[in-house]
């Protein structure tokens, strides 16, 4: 299947579709993944007695699954939360990302209204710190971690990699992440802190709760992906438009946003998981981003 991805700057009255044809084939490092058996760990807690706010809900839902490719050494890993709006979801291996030559670990997270922001978005943050100090035991590299979710699960992402202070609690530098891939995420505060906040759904806010407020130059590669602006949930298109631009104001060198002509907010999810392996692959195959 041959996805159309419209960028932001290819955009702004005549459409020119940038066609990636890389996409039609499946995605495969042969020195990694030919003939590689595959391991499948689940519901490993990433979270202890000693975590602040323990209890038996966060015993329950502060947990992952870990697939990664047994016979394999330094290997790339991704990070996987799942959408729900920060409510509902449970975490899973998606298919796409399955038998490619990477690890992929698929975090639980605590919900509203059990919690209240930011708890979901600091045991995303745990999950993320527990892959940078385990990843390595499995054979993975833990300078090739990215982090990707779709809807709710992207703006964890965002929200985790964009604001340093979450991962500076566990010792952990946020730009040490390989790569941010949101999903159709918020970029404004999601729509669950501000109906905690008695916020309606239409009026957008952005605080400390937004990744717009957390533009930086040094941050981490950025790829925003959505569906098509005129399917997608209101406003997502625009509001990753609006940070993609300013990631660039900032000088952020690492920023792009593609737009799935044609996909609405859950279509887009698995073209989109197909980009993130490209993604992933280029990397792979480039110097350390700065």
């Amino acid at each position: 299947m041959i996805i159309a991805l419209l960028q932001l700057h290819q955009r702004p009255k005549s459409l020119l579709l940038l066609v990636i044809s890389l996409l039609i084939q499946p995605f495969t490092w042969p020195s990694q993944s030919e003939g590689a058996d595959y391991a499948l760990i689940e519901n490993v807690p990433y979270r202890d007695k000693s975590s602040e706010g323990w209890d038996d809900y966060m015993d329950k839902r502060c947990r992952l699954d870990l697939y990664y490719p047994e016979q394999s050494k330094g290997f790339a890993t991704v990070v996987w939360f799942h959408g729900g709006g920060l409510r509902g979801g449970k975490k899973s291996i998606p298919p796409a990302l399955k038998n490619q030559g990477i690890a992929v670990i698929a975090a639980n997270y605590r919900l509203f209204p059990k919690v209240k922001c930011p708890a979901y978005i600091e045991d995303a943050t745990a999950a993320v710190a527990w892959t940078f100090r385990n990843i390595t035991k499995y054979g993975g590299n833990a300078d090739q971690i990215f982090i990707s979710g779709h809807s709710a699960g992207g703006y964890l992402t965002s929200m985790v990699g964009l604001d340093k202070n979450y991962l500076a609690a566990h010792d952990i530098d946020a730009n040490r992440i390989a790569g941010l891939v949101p999903l159709s995420g918020h970029t404004i505060t999601h729509f669950t802190p501000r109906e905690e906040k008695g916020i309606p759904g239409e009026q957008p806010i952005i605080d400390r709760f937004a990744p717009l407020y957390h533009v930086r130059r040094d941050a981490p590669a950025l790829i925003l992906i959505t569906g098509d602006r005129e399917l997608e949930l209101l406003g997502r298109y625009e509001e990753n438009a609006y940070l993609a631009r300013m990631m660039k104001v900032a000088k952020h060198t690492h920023t792009k946003l593609y737009e799935l002509d044609g996909f609405n907010h859950g279509t887009m999810r698995d073209p989109a998981l197909k980009l993130l392996l490209q993604v992933i692959k280029n990397h792979h195959r480039s110097p350390p981003l700065p």
